[in-house]
């Protein structure tokens, strides 16, 4: 059907998340968006709707996908838990083993965990760089381990919005051989079926739904005195419409670039909230994807100006994002998308639209549809 009606399959007992869902879509809160939940690897709730245009020519179909901005980093996060879970990366080792450019301007003792958990002070570049540069790969990464840190690394977390992509990312080339997009796709998203791109090829550009930027006055460092989040937010300048292009969608951008749905979300993320195993295919062991648990820092973030629990690449409990249980991690992108995995309830949680709201972490449309789970789950 093609009017932008409510479609998917919710099990008897989540039936309330449809209504949720729908409410969302009929309010006009939501233009387009999907909502997936599994329990026990297993899919509960598989839903989408509306449309994946502000014209509404385009229904949000079944293949729909998204650019769901800093969601992508739990699927970077993953790639390096992967390797690391293989005994290929040291989280505790300095960077500058894997990467000896990374050394320069004082940054010798910075450690792998510090890219994970946005403590390493590299928030930003401190050159100025264009969009232009960030679809390069090799300029992006140079500049990074040419640079000082903005503040003293481990004292503190600063969310590393666009940059920690590029840090994650080229510690796994040097590791691997591969771009993180490629051990993500070969080694994670292809075997389990996964819809979800880091580098999305041309082929698949037809699906793509069009993001529509947030409120006069809500975007990302809008209105900000911080020095700090001004860089993070202006160089390169945040600009939704780059999405629609080609430049954003095929580079490898990978804490911000990823293209995929709520149910390509789940799909890879419940790995984290069961076990490391989807559908009998075990990529990581079960301590692999719990390492994501350890705390790495904890405070106010000097970028997003809130209380932060960061993990190995994922927020904790204990930040200003409510959630149900220690052994609960998650994170959400710039607009709305969101992504939870409760490894004590087995259950992963996801969500990804097109209309954007001013926040980073997640709005009351995604958590409205988890609390919903949680009460189902409950009852």
């Amino acid at each position: 059907m093609a009017d932008g009606s409510v479609q998917g399959l919710t099990h008897d007992r989540f039936e309330a998340v449809r209504g949720v869902f729908d409410s969302n879509l009929k309010s006009g809160e939501d233009l387009g968006a999907s909502f997936c939940a599994t329990v026990n690897g297993e899919t509960v709730v598989d839903l989408w709707g509306g449309w994946a245009d502000p014209a509404k020519t385009r229904a949000w179909e079944k293949d729909t996908i998204v650019n769901v901005y800093s969601t992508t980093k739990t699927m970077t996060a993953l790639t390096a838990l992967l390797v690391a879970d293989r005994g290929e990366l040291d989280f505790d080792a300095p960077v500058a083993r894997y990467w000896p450019e990374f050394a320069a301007n004082g940054k010798a003792d910075v450690k792998v965990s510090h890219l994970m958990a946005h403590s390493a002070g590299l928030s930003g570049w401190r050159e100025p760089v264009t969009l232009a540069d960030i679809y390069d790969w090799e300029k992006a990464t140079s500049l990074l381990a040419a640079q000082a840190p903005f503040w003293e690394p481990g004292t503190a977390s600063g969310y590393h919005a666009l940059s920690q992509g590029y840090l994650v990312g080229e510690v796994v080339r040097r590791v691997t051989g591969k771009s993180l997009g490629t051990v993500f796709r070969e080694e994670i998203a292809e075997p389990l079926g996964a819809d979800f791109h880091i580098g999305l090829p041309a082929s698949e550009d037809g699906r793509v739904a069009e993001l529509i930027p947030p409120p006069p006055g809500g975007a990302l460092g809008e209105g900000t005195t911080s020095e700090l989040v001004r860089n993070m937010a202006t160089n390169p300048p945040i600009d939704v419409t780059a999405t629609k292009t080609r430049g954003w969608r095929g580079a490898e951008i990978p804490a911000a670039g990823g293209t995929g749905n709520a149910r390509s979300v789940a799909l890879v993320q419940s790995l984290m909230s069961n076990g490391g195993a989807v559908g009998g295919k075990q990529i990581l062991s079960e301590a692999g994807v719990r390492r994501a648990l350890e705390p790495q820092i904890q405070g106010v973030d000097l970028i997003l100006g809130m209380e932060v629990k960061f993990g190995l690449g994922y927020g904790l409990n204990g930040g200003a994002v409510p959630l149900p249980n220690d052994e609960t991690c998650f994170w959400g992108g710039y607009g709305g998308s969101l992504v939870i995995n409760d490894m004590q309830a087995r259950t992963t949680f996801a969500y990804a639209m097109n209309r954007m709201a001013g926040t980073t972490t997640g709005d009351m449309r995604a958590f409205g549809l988890c609390m919903a789970m949680w009460g189902a789950l409950a009852g």
